[in-house]
């Protein structure tokens, strides 16, 4: 089987469970305009000023490196150009880092006034932006100053694994000695959802010539990773584990486990099933889309918080039971098992989640809606 990178062609499983053209653009544009542009409960973004905008994350009252990039993904995917440059433009005015250790990289959080929180970078964040990037430089052109997207994202990448070489200190986003992204630069061990083979693809096409290598490597590293990472029965897998794995039982700045199936770690099925949409390189993306599907559709729920191995914690609710929903959806992107329509079809009656917790599982929502319409797509 060939990934769409070479057949040009995305799979629109919306259409193929019975949903109409018409339907289906209707919903991912309405989606659109409620994230930017609804009401105060309902959307993300806001601009300040005529030339910048940002994604706040309504449930922590800051921005975040994640929910920029992530928005610049949607806009890059929707040909929504304005929106783009205006969150990439307050990404580089507040957030990118000048001096000291970690200069190149972008401090994850800062308030909505452009202050930042922390001077500390988050990989995901990185990874994204770049990845966007590309795909702006691709769809729209490069411009002029911080608007040339692609040198943008070559230096991203750039900076992401040669952090620390020379004498200006600091530490790379990608373990070199295995090729893992990190959960944070200093910090020994991953974070499953942050495994993404399939932008790694295209980095070793795209990024600076010596570093091709390097990104192919990591495309496999991570697919290698990610099997024994899920779980051989339940298809779940821990918010951070070591690199061999394991769930890592630690906490970060919380009482909060991370050794769960928990917020991060719903991120991870619906990776696999984009990797599997654009590239199909590994028949064990389906495989494990399966067993997950079929354990939330046979034994779990969507508001339950578990083990890996499947085991209910009691007393403890999920935080986010939309972007499961979304997430479990977008894994029939790689599914063929016989919960792969179900899932999609409870995602469709799903809206999307309104109040303070609405930031992080309307961006699950919202690219899980992009992928099983056949609209995330690789602009080349």
């Amino acid at each position: 089987m060939q990934g769409a990178y070479d057949t040009g062609i995305y799979r629109n499983v919306l259409l193929e469970y019975g949903y109409t053209i018409r339907e289906i653009e209707d919903k991912l544009n309405q989606a659109f305009e409620m994230l930017f542009y609804g009401t105060a409960k309902e959307r993300i973004y806001h601009t300040a000023g005529d030339d910048r905008g940002y994604i706040e994350d309504t449930g922590n009252h800051d921005v975040r490196t994640e929910g920029m990039s992530y928005g610049m993904m949607m806009c890059v995917q929707m040909n929504k150009k304005l929106e783009f440059d205006c969150l990439w433009k307050w990404t580089k005015t507040y957030m990118y880092m000048k001096d000291g250790e970690n200069a190149g990289f972008f401090a994850w959080s800062c308030q909505t006034n452009g202050e930042k929180n922390a001077w500390g970078p988050a990989p995901d964040g990185e990874e994204y932006f770049a990845m966007a990037l590309f795909f702006a430089a691709n769809r729209w052109g490069d411009g002029e100053g911080i608007f040339c997207y692609s040198r943008e994202a070559k230096e991203i990448l750039h900076t992401c694994i040669h952090k620390g070489e020379h004498k200006e200190g600091g530490r790379p986003m990608w373990e070199p000695s295995n090729k893992l992204i990190k959960f944070i630069t200093e910090c020994d061990f991953t974070d499953p959802s942050y495994h993404l083979p399939h932008f790694y693809e295209l980095f070793s096409l795209w990024g600076n010539e010596e570093d091709s290598k390097f990104w192919e490597e990591a495309a496999k590293a991570s697919r290698s990773f990610l099997k024994k990472a899920c779980h051989i029965d339940t298809g779940l897998c821990a918010e951070y584990t070591d690199y061999d794995g394991r769930p890592k039982k630690c906490t970060i700045n919380t009482t909060q486990r991370h050794d769960w199936y928990y917020s991060d770690a719903y991120r991870t099925i619906a990776n696999i099933g984009l990797d599997y949409s654009w590239f199909a390189k590994d028949e064990w993306e389906s495989e494990n889309a399966d067993r997950l599907q079929k354990f939330f559709s046979e034994t779990g729920n969507e508001n339950g918080v578990y083990l890996i191995d499947g085991t209910q914690l009691e007393g403890v609710n999920a935080l986010h039971p939309i972007a499961i929903i979304a997430t479990n959806a977008q894994a029939s992107l790689a599914a063929k098992g016989v919960y792969a329509k179900a899932c999609v079809e409870r995602f469709w009656n799903t809206p999307l989640r309104t109040g303070d917790r609405r930031y992080y599982d309307n961006c699950l929502y919202f690219f899980a809606l992009l992928s099983l319409s056949g609209k995330f797509r690789i602009w080349k």
